[in-house]
């Protein structure tokens, strides 16, 4: 599992090629504050030799922080990361390794009838998927063994429940919370195991729409379902670290909407970075649209050479983030996304001031 000595270690080997702040803490240890997402793709041998060759070169240019989760291109993305982490110049523990569980996960291939796979592959969670996605205690420890068996490591360093706003479209949110206790409680006790280092939440809509939406869960109230978790588990703290969600120039939402009850109502992310929580943020690219331009008033304000290096630069930008992950599936796309963090990221007044 990443360490504090081996990511300093690693800090220390590139950090001369980066600007300030590229490398950020995550609990004793420090990560890059752009990290490589593997969701893309078909599920293709030719895919997994691109993504095998983008995530060695990421890793062996000064990023080290790798996305993933087990449903991701029908587990290849897991299978071909464990593959590119031993093929790698970097010590593994220098490396925080990060993946979800939650969808269902077809191996290799999409069957040609994903119902009858599910009930043949999950019999005693088959009643409990909403649009192919199971948050059950017994379903996300299933997972979390797979996982670990495709990246062939003995501890994943942050796992995610993996969209459980999907389970709204069935359930009262009454309901989701609960099940979402239940299911922390286990990830507590596979934490105090070494199966797991961190665990969070990795959501699409859930901590970024008003109260009231049909995807709304209410962040504080997350929180207080993993510390209700540790108790039950009889740990001494709670292993709730992290969140994961959608931020960029198009999809601000995560800054702008003020949905969670704090000191006031707050946004996502002055919540979790008032509450301590480390977030990791998706689609700084808008899945390859922003490449083409940002809007000129935000361009301007932003260091880089390329849209696509300005556009990482906004999202590593936003207070309380930890990491923007970029999805990388070619090698011809690493060089340039791994050299926004050549650049600084705005201060706080030029962030604030996009929005003023």
């Amino acid at each position: 599992m990443a360490t504090r000595d081996a990511t300093w270690s690693y800090r220390n080997r590139f950090h001369e090629t980066f600007a300030r702040t590229y490398f950020r803490r995550f609990g004793d240890g420090l990560v890059s504050s752009l990290g490589i997402g593997t969701y893309l793709g078909e599920p293709t041998d030719a895919r997994d030799e691109q993504y095998h060759e983008s995530i060695v070169a990421a890793l062996e240019s000064g990023v080290n922080v790798v996305d993933t989760a087990i449903n991701y291109r029908c587990q290849r993305s897991e299978r071909v990361v464990g593959r590119a982490l031993d093929a790698a110049d970097v010590d593994r523990d220098a490396v925080l390794i990060t993946t979800k569980g939650g969808f269902v996960p077809f191996d290799g291939a999409r069957p040609a009838d994903p119902g009858t796979y599910v009930r043949e592959e999950y019999p005693d969670h088959a009643e409990e998927f909403v649009s192919g996605n199971c948050i059950a205690p017994g379903y996300v420890d299933d997972q979390l063994d797979r996982s670990l068996a495709n990246l062939g490591l003995d501890t994943i360093d942050l796992y995610y429940v993996h969209n459980p706003e999907t389970q709204l479209e069935e359930r009262d949110r009454e309901t989701v919370y609960d099940e979402l206790e239940a299911t922390f409680t286990r990830l507590e006790g596979r934490v105090a195991a070494g199966d797991v280092r961190h665990y969070g939440v990795a959501s699409w809509e859930a901590f970024r729409v008003p109260d009231g939406h049909p995807s709304y869960l209410s962040l504080p109230e997350v929180v207080r379902r993993a510390r209700a978790a540790s108790d039950a588990a009889g740990t001494t703290s709670t292993g709730f670290r992290a969140v994961q969600l959608p931020f960029s120039v198009q999809m601000a939402d995560a800054f702008t909407v003020e949905s969670h009850p704090g000191d006031g109502p707050q946004s996502a992310l002055w919540f979790a970075h008032e509450a301590g929580l480390d977030v990791f943020t998706s689609v700084p690219l808008m899945q390859g649209e922003l490449t083409a331009g940002l809007p000129e008033a935000v361009a301007a304000r932003l260091d880089g050479e390329t849209s696509a290096q300005r556009a990482i630069n906004f999202a590593r930008s936003a207070p309380g983030v930890t990491c923007s992950l970029v999805g990388m599936g070619s090698p011809d796309h690493v060089a340039e996304n791994v050299a926004a963090g050549e650049y600084q990221p705005l201060g706080a007044e030029a962030f604030d001031a996009i929005f003023e």
